[in-house]
C-alpha cells in the first residue's frame, strides 16, 4: 500500500420545466485537509453564474460554498473538481495504546480534558431518536466488557457488512436507523448511520463522514460499493483525541482509496448540496455525476 493521487469530479445537474427566476445554494463539495489526506487544488464551477457567491468554514471545520443565482435559467450546474493525496492507513494507530485500550475508556466522560469535551456534543442521539431497542441489543453483542477498542470497531464494521444487504434505491436521507434495522437492506449512509447509532448507545463519539471511493480498485482487489457516486462511513473517537474512520458498507477502515469530503454529527450537518429555488416549474430532474481516477504525483509548488 502507497499514497495514492486522485483527480475528483462531482457534478450535479437540475433541469425544470419552468424558468427558475432566483436559486440560492449551499454545498460541501471541498475535500479537506488532513493529517493522512492532501487537497492539492479544488474548483467549484457552477452555471449560470452566480450573482453572488462566497466561501467559508462551518463549526466542524468543514468548507462550503454559497451562492445566489438571479439569472433566469431552467438548468443549474454545480461541478466541483479537486485532486487529492491520500496516504494508507497509519499502523501505529491501529496498534497504539489507545486503539487497543478497553472501549469503555474511550467514552468522553472518562477521559475528560479539552478534547473529551469537545467530542461529548458526538455522544448526543438525534432528534427524533435513533437509538432503539433494536441498536441497543445490536451494540450489546459488540460492546462487550473490556475489549480492545479496535477489535470491537472492526467487528461492528464486519457485522453491519454481514447482516445487512446493499441495495440502492431501497432507502431515502429520511429513512429512519431502526427502519434499516428492520428491513436489514440499504445504502453506505444508512450503514453508517446504524453504526454511529450503535456507538453512541453505549456511550463512545461517533461522527457521520462523507466523501468518495476510489472508482479502479488497485490490481487484485475486488470491486467496491459506493463507487461511482457520493459515498460514506462513520468513525469513532479515541481517548487520544484521534477518531478512527471505518467503512462498514465494505468492511474495512478507511484508507488510501477514501477521499474525505466533510463530517458532523449526521447527514443534515454536511450535505453535498441543498438549496432553495424560486419557480413556477411543476417538474424538475436532478443528475448526479461522480469520478475518482488515479492521478499522476504533482510536481511540488504546481497545485495541480
Amino acid at each position: 500500500m502507497s499514497t495514492r493521487v486522485y483527480r475528483v469530479m462531482h457534478r450535479t445537474r437540475y433541469t425544470y420545466n419552468d424558468d427558475v427566476s432566483s436559486s440560492y445554494g449551499r454545498c460541501y463539495l471541498t475535500p479537506r485537509d488532513l493529517p493522512g489526506q492532501r487537497v492539492r487544488s479544488t474548483t467549484v464551477d457552477i452555471e449560470p453564474e452566480p450573482d453572488d457567491r462566497s466561501t467559508g468554514i462551518d463549526v466542524y471545520g468543514n468548507h462550503d460554498s454559497y451562492f445566489h443565482v438571479r439569472t433566469a435559467h431552467r438548468e443549474l450546474t454545480v461541478t466541483a473538481r479537486s485532486v487529492v493525496e491520500v496516504d494508507p492507513v497509519d499502523q501505529g494507530v491501529l496498534i497504539g495504546p489507545a486503539a487497543r485500550a478497553p472501549w469503555e475508556s474511550a467514552r468522553p466522560a472518562v477521559v475528560g480534558g479539552r478534547e473529551a469535551a469537545l467530542a461529548v456534543e458526538f455522544v448526543l442521539d438525534l432528534d427524533p431518536p435513533e437509538i432503539t431497542r433494536s441498536v441497543r441489543d445490536y451494540a450489546a453483542a459488540v460492546f462487550t466488557p473490556q475489549r480492545p477498542l479496535i477489535e470491537a470497531v472492526t467487528d461492528l464494521t464486519t457485522r453491519i457488512f454481514t447482516d445487512f444487504a446493499y441495495r440502492s434505491g431501497s432507502t431515502a436521507i429520511s429513512t429512519r436507523v431502526d427502519t434499516v434495522m428492520q428491513r436489514r437492506e440499504g445504502v453506505c449512509q444508512d450503514f453508517a448511520r446504524v453504526a454511529i447509532a450503535c456507538l453512541r448507545s453505549v456511550g463512545l463519539a461517533a461522527r457521520y463522514e462523507s466523501g468518495y471511493l476510489a472508482t479502479d480498485p488497485p490490481p487484485g482487489k475486488e470491486k467496491i460499493f459506493g463507487a461511482d457516486a457520493s459515498h460514506a462511513w462513520a468513525a469513532v473517537w479515541m481517548p487520544d483525541g484521534r477518531w478512527l474512520a471505518f467503512d462498514p458498507t465494505n468492511d474495512k477502515l478507511v484508507d488510501e482509496r477514501h477521499v474525505t469530503l466533510a463530517w458532523g454529527r449526521d447527514y443534515d450537518d454536511a450535505p453535498p448540496l441543498r438549496g432553495v429555488i424560486y419557480t413556477d416549474s411543476t417538474k424538475s430532474h436532478i443528475d448526479v455525476s461522480v469520478d475518482v481516477s488515479p492521478a499522476q504525483s504533482p510536481e511540488p509548488g504546481t497545485g495541480a
